[in-house]
Formats: structure tokens, sequence, C-alpha cells
């Protein structure tokens, strides 16, 4: 079957459309790119009790909402 130009735009559009629920769960390292830090510091956060976690046997996992929370909550205004 030979596909026309705009059957072939419309597929690709299609297959770069995300099927399925959004990802709420984040790695450590997936977690770390989301806050421009690295994987040790994501850690350090953790024990210190900064942010929560979720523990999935061995994984340990990131909620997206914990993250946006701890970003509100340490967000600083300038001020003379």
């Amino acid at each position: 079957m030979i596909m026309t130009t705009e059957e072939r735009k419309a597929r690709l559009k299609q297959l770069k459309t995300p099927k399925g629920p959004v990802k709420r769960l984040y790695t450590i390292p997936e977690a770390a790119f989301y806050l421009g830090r690295t994987s040790d510091a994501i850690y350090e956060m953790i024990w210190a009790g900064k942010i929560d976690y979720v523990k999935d046997g061995k994984r340990n996992l990131i909620d997206i909402r914990d993250m946006d929370r701890w970003i509100d909550e340490n967000k600083t205004r300038f001020s003379y």
C-alpha cells in the first residue's frame, strides 16, 4: 500500500501523539532532570525530608505533584 504525503503526515502526527495517561511517578534521574538538579541532590532532598517519595521494591519514585509542591514552596522573590 502506497501512502500519499498527506496520509504519511497524518500518520506521523498520530504516532507522535501520546496515548494513555500522563506519567505521574518519576525515577530519581528523571526527577533530577525535571528539577534541574543531580540525582545525588534528589537523594539528599529525600534524606532531609524535603520531598516525599514512593518506595516500589528497590526503586524510589517521585510524584510530580510533590516536585511541583516543592517548587512552589521554595519560590522566593527578590526585594530590597
